[in-house]
């Protein structure tokens, strides 16, 4: 997933909107993206070894 996140983030900053922000807005930006697809894995794992029970 942090593959994923990075390759997107990357692809944002060389041909999106990424590109007319400053870098620390864009990295905080990609933290904060980071943390919430981590939060939902997370999450999502835990209703998933629930499930199995």
């Amino acid at each position: 997933m942090f593959f994923l996140v990075l390759a997107l983030f990357l692809l944002g900053v060389l041909t999106g909107t990424a590109a007319h922000v400053p870098l620390p807005v864009t990295l905080v930006s990609a933290a904060a993206i980071l943390a919430w697809l981590a939060a939902f894995a997370v999450r999502e794992r835990g209703r998933a070894h629930r499930r199995d029970r």
